[in-house]
């Protein structure tokens, strides 16, 4: 019997603050129709920017380049990152990032775990895209495409790449399977729940049955969070959140904008990420922007919602943190293809910090960054 692969370094891959420094934040009883006007600010919360770190390219860990990045998370229990690479080659990283004044002193690839094809036949047809460590195991999700034949899943593993267990379906997806969506971007974001009893996990864009990518200047483009029972394995509940349109009129043959992280920070409260992506917009392509949503007591409950015709209540949304906005601060003033983020280590003032990383897609579209983004999350009083 093949061993699952499990590669711990001897000598650590690091980004040190050396190397950083070289390289150098009552609703209507209908469908709502997004408008390109920015929502109103948050004023209970608030992001600052604190620092960045750029992990070299072209770095080896046992055979595998480091790059990619496309999900992080936390294990506060042992100090932990979990890091998803989301290329064919399936596999996942663990992290080391040290703190020194609120800054990112060091980050250090300690450990790469690669699933093995051979042994678990079901890891064959994957295209990864999210994870998150839960009572030491780890949720996964595979977005799948239609076009390419490849189905989306969302499984669990152990830490050491051993399969245990696939998550059923909604109806809504199901439904949406039916009409043959023919595009990327299911299951994209996945995050633990508030109280540690289940999961949630959101589509980058609308499933077919329910609506169309974003548009400039206005838009109908809601996306589904759906609530999965950690005991029972089955999704109970599910809310609509609607997408921003496009921030700027349509250039070049690539224009988007979808949701691609979320934190749940207090019970029914989540920080979103959302990115668009313009390639005629030469050195400003991507704009990634965080968002507050709420799901207060008039949300619908779309969870037996095979599409989205009928009126219903979304999420409420307001504007936190635009990143551009720190862009001056950043390495070569780039914004780059934010996808991942996660509560880090408490910080010396007892606030939480979020860690944020960037997939460089392994340089295959010209110069990406491996960023490592850290953040101050303020909670204000009221």
């Amino acid at each position: 019997m093949k061993k699952i692969l499990i590669v711990i370094t001897v000598l650590l891959l690091s980004c040190d603050t050396k190397q950083k420094k070289q390289v150098q934040q009552v609703p209507v009883q209908k469908t709502i129709v997004s408008q390109f006007k920015e929502y109103p600010k948050a004023k209970d919360i608030e992001l600052k920017f604190l620092d960045e770190c750029v992990f070299p390219e072209k770095q080896f860990l046992k055979g595998t380049e480091i790059g990619g990045l496309g999900e992080i998370d936390y294990d506060n229990n042992k100090g932990i990152y979990y890091v998803l690479c989301d290329n064919h080659k399936s596999r996942f990283y663990k992290v080391k990032i040290t703190f020194k004044n609120d800054k990112i002193e060091d980050i250090k690839f300690v450990d790469v775990v690669k699933l093995d094809k051979k042994k678990y036949p079901f890891y064959t047809d994957l295209d990864l895209e999210a994870l998150m460590i839960q009572d030491n195991k780890l949720i996964i999700s595979s977005e799948g495409s239609v076009d390419k034949r490849k189905k989306p899943h969302l499984f669990e593993i152990d830490t050491l790449g051993k399969f245990i267990e696939k998550y059923p379906h909604t109806n809504s997806f199901v439904a949406s399977q039916e009409t043959k969506m023919g595009y990327k971007g299911v299951f994209e974001a996945l995050c633990k729940s508030y109280d540690h009893q289940g999961f949630w996990v959101v589509n980058e864009f609308p499933f077919i049955t329910d609506g169309i990518r974003p548009k400039y200047a206005e838009t109908k483009s809601p996306v589904r969070f759906t609530y999965y029972d950690k005991h029972t394995k089955k999704p109970t509940k599910e809310f609509i959140y609607e997408l921003s349109a496009l921030p700027r009129k349509k250039k070049g043959n690539f224009n988007t904008n979808g949701l691609v992280g979320i934190l749940e920070y207090k019970p029914n409260h989540f920080l979103v990420l959302e990115r668009s992506f313009q390639n005629g917009y030469i050195g400003e392509e991507v704009i990634p922007k965080i968002y507050k949503a709420v799901i207060d007591d008039f949300a619908t409950n779309s969870i037996n919602l095979k599409d989205l015709k009928e009126p219903y209540v979304p999420m409420k949304k307001k504007f936190v943190f635009d990143f551009m906005s720190v862009k001056p601060q950043l390495t070569e003033q780039i914004v780059d293809n934010l996808e991942g983020l996660t509560f880090g280590e408490t910080l010396s003032n007892g606030h939480k910090s979020i860690i944020m990383i960037s997939d460089d897609n392994f340089q295959l579209y010209g110069k990406q960054l491996n960023q490592f983004i850290l953040l101050e999350f303020i909670e204000n009083e009221k």
